[in-house]
């Protein structure tokens, strides 16, 4: 009789560093679903909102990242920017984690509401999103923030995904 034995994946979180940047743009780059900023806008990110920002790390490797901030016009209000994750990390529900995580940081510095924007069509972040919402017991809102008409190129709207008021976790 064989066993058959799984090794579980072991990753951390952590706060991005300015040297991450060229991962972080790397790894944008190689994706077909997110909009790609400069190497130079990765720096400047990790050097100015690693404090709300989270990679994930496997040994030393950035196998994922998320980008957030606070609205200063709405400081109860994280907006995460943009998360990516490298295929075939080996760590199931990755991209949920992180994202749970940089919720559950936001709320523990004030927030009472997490918005993203998403294409309609991303499903994956879409499923993440509502999820978020169910854990905190929060309500979801959507509206168009950004038309398609916005944007050069073949774009699609940016919808905003607006969750809360969250409520407190119990443990």
């Amino acid at each position: 009789m064989t066993t058959a034995t799984t090794t579980r994946v072991r990753h951390q979180f952590r706060t991005p560093r300015v040297e991450d940047a060229h991962t972080l743009w790397q790894m944008v780059d190689q994706s077909d679903a997110l909009d790609n900023n400069s190497p130079y806008y990765y720096a400047l990110w990790c050097r100015d909102f690693a404090a709300t920002s989270l990679v994930a790390t496997v040994e030393d490797d950035i196998v994922a990242f998320l980008t957030g901030y606070f609205r200063p016009d709405e400081p109860d209000t994280y907006l995460v920017w943009q998360e990516a994750t490298k295929p075939c990390h080996g760590i199931p529900f990755l991209g949920v984690k992180l994202f749970e995580r940089a919720a559950d940081r936001a709320v523990e510095q004030g927030a009472r509401f997490i918005e993203a924007t998403v294409s309609a069509d991303n499903k994956a972040i879409i499923m993440v999103l509502k999820k978020v919402a169910k854990r905190y017991s929060a309500d979801v809102h959507t509206q168009i923030l950004f038309p398609s008409d916005l944007f050069p190129g073949e774009h699609h709207d940016e919808v905003l995904y607006r969750i809360g008021p969250l409520a407190p976790l119990t443990p």
